[in-house]
């Protein structure tokens, strides 16, 4: 059934293309329109028309909205059901210059690169083959979501011979803040308990890209990577530029964190012999509001860090012991240099006065009680969702004001470094295969894999690299992890709240089973379309079926 339906998938493919839905533009609603569109001019959804329905992301000021779509085999009775997942939304087209006109326009935009002197080989080589198919969001990821509106619409041409069921959630916001599948989840949750659903598996054809130049493998990932943000404020002692050495820059100690943390694979997550990518700056800077000779007083600094087994609580130990150390070091190297000073202009050293402390958010969140008393949880929820409500704030920005408040309630003025976690947090899901359902999607893509013939040298692998809305097809399973997400997460609950029950509920395997290419999130974005449209659809057709089967 999966054969000749490299052409329809292209058809589709090229239409969700054309609607240019950047994340967080009403964009987002013409994509979603669209699938809408061409999935009900389905016969089985003009026969069952309440199958297929929009969930709208609640408080959302673009009014986005979730598309989904119920497949029910009618060959026999069954509980049996496989979720798939693929988001419509893509990165800005700015990246494309003089040729943004064309970024959502395939056919054309391949034309108008032929003329395009500065490609590089490899891009230049792919274009001229006619293999790939160029365009922001082609690879990323509408190529996937095409894969399975194609494979749905085929399956219901003859329903009466499938067996099992399939829900599909053509999500938005993937790029940005995942509120697409976040409200998705619940709603799974709400169909499991209304139609008697068995969930056996969460499958998302996202992209899969070649590891390293000239990788020969083409990848099927089952289980994905995670992502915590911790994060140091840095509080400091302010002073004039001209009395440097009676202040304590943390913008210095900010910078021997980095110097500590920044790529070190120390790190990385080992997991089967898969690595996570070292920890990398996100963000770097004082907050210091306006220009003056007066040094900061306050530096933040937060990190992306990947990971395969490490819990928050083990993340924050990890960047409490950093960032003492790095504290240490500054003062050490302060007092080093201050010895050098006053032996040249002929001052008296005294040692200087600065002490390491280093807290979590948790630690100085019951300091501050202890000082304020009973009152104080609520004068934070209150605050909390005051930041909440403001439409100039992001919600990191929305942490880090709840951070500073608590802060700034605390009498000990003295230096301090604060260490907590930034949303979003995106939970890794290691499939293990030791429990049944977790073996049964191993052995159903190894299944698929090693039945389907092609020139392709297929690889699977345990952990998606990339963060993807995977993580939350089920919550940590790891003992005090919600809780020390939960009272290490500014706000949390207000300005940033996951379903976690429901996560937990769901608690699926995860397979990232997608089309292959190159380039997301560049300009040369582009889908392989042998693979893509003719490969990538009997393996996730047949992984489907041994789910549902066995």
């Amino acid at each position: 059934m999966y054969h000749n339906l490299k052409e329809r998938i292209e058809e589709i493919a090229v239409q969700l293309v054309e609607e240019k839905s950047i994340v967080e533009t009403e964009g987002e609603i013409d994509v979603s329109d669209k699938v809408y569109e061409i999935m009900s001019q389905m016969d089985y959804y003009k026969k069952y028309p309440e199958k297929l329905y929009f969930l709208p992301v609640k408080n959302d000021p673009w009014n986005r909205k979730t598309v989904v779509a119920v497949l029910n085999g009618e060959k026999a009775k069954s509980d049996k059901t496989v979720v798939f997942i693929g988001h419509t939304d893509t990165v800005g087209i700015s990246d494309y210059g003089s040729l943004a006109d064309f970024a959502t326009k395939p056919y054309e935009l391949a034309e108008m690169l032929k003329e395009v002197s500065s490609l590089k080989k490899e891009v230049r080589e792919d274009l001229e083959s006619g293999k790939y198919l160029f365009g922001r969001g082609i690879f990323d990821m509408k190529s996937g979501v095409a894969v399975v509106m194609a494979l749905m619409e085929r399956i219901s041409q003859s329903i009466e011979e499938f067996e099992g069921n399939i829900i599909f959630a053509a999500v938005c916001d993937e790029e940005g803040s995942s509120k697409g599948m976040l409200t998705f989840v619940p709603e799974l949750v709400r169909l499991e308990k209304e139609c008697g659903c068995h969930y056996l598996a969460m499958l998302d054809p996202d992209y899969i890209a070649p590891a390293y130049p000239s990788d020969p493998n083409v990848y099927q990932y089952i289980g994905t990577v995670g992502k915590l943000m911790p994060t140091f404020l840095i509080v400091g002692k302010e002073s004039h530029v001209g009395e440097s050495f009676s202040g304590l820059d943390p913008n210095q100690i900010a910078a021997e964190i980095t110097r500590r943390v920044n790529l070190n694979p120390v790190l990385s997550d080992v997991v089967d012999g898969e690595v996570t990518l070292p920890p990398i700056t996100l963000m770097q800077r004082d907050l210091k509001p306006e220009y003056s000779v007066q040094i900061a007083t306050k530096s933040i600094l937060f990190f992306n860090f990947a990971t395969h087994c490490s819990t928050p609580a083990q993340v924050k130990e990890k960047m409490l012991k950093v960032g003492a150390e790095a504290f240490r070091a500054v003062i050490n190297n302060l007092n080093d240099a201050y010895v050098i000073y006053c032996a040249m202009s002929g001052a008296n050293y005294e040692s200087l006065p600065w002490v390491e402390r280093t807290i979590s958010y948790e630690r100085l969140y019951a300091l501050v009680k202890a000082e304020v008393g009973e009152g104080f949880d609520g004068m934070v929820r209150r605050y909390a969702e005051e930041v909440s409500r403001d439409p100039e704030l992001d919600v990191r920005d929305q942490t880090l004001k709840v951070v500073e408040y608590v802060h700034s309630l605390w009498s000990d003025k003295n230096p301090v470094l604060i260490v907590y976690l930034t949303p979003p947090y995106y939970p890794h899901i290691y499939v293990e295969g030791v429990m049944p359902e977790e073996k049964l999607l191993i052995d159903a893509v190894e299944h698929a894999v090693s039945t389907t013939k092609c020139d392709y040298n297929l690889v699977q692998k345990k952990f998606l690299p990339c963060i993807s809305d995977l993580s939350y097809a089920a919550a940590p399973k790891e003992e005090g992890a919600i809780q020390a997400l939960k009272d290490n997460m500014p706000g949390f609950g207000i300005v940033y709240d996951l379903p976690l029950d429901d996560m937990r509920e769901l608690d699926l395997p995860v397979a990232d089973i997608g089309c292959y290419g190159k380039d997301a999130h560049q300009f040369t974005e582009r889908v392989e379309t042998e693979y893509s449209f003719m490969v990538l659809p009997e393996i996730l057709y047949k992984t489907t079926k041994y789910l549902l089967e066995h």
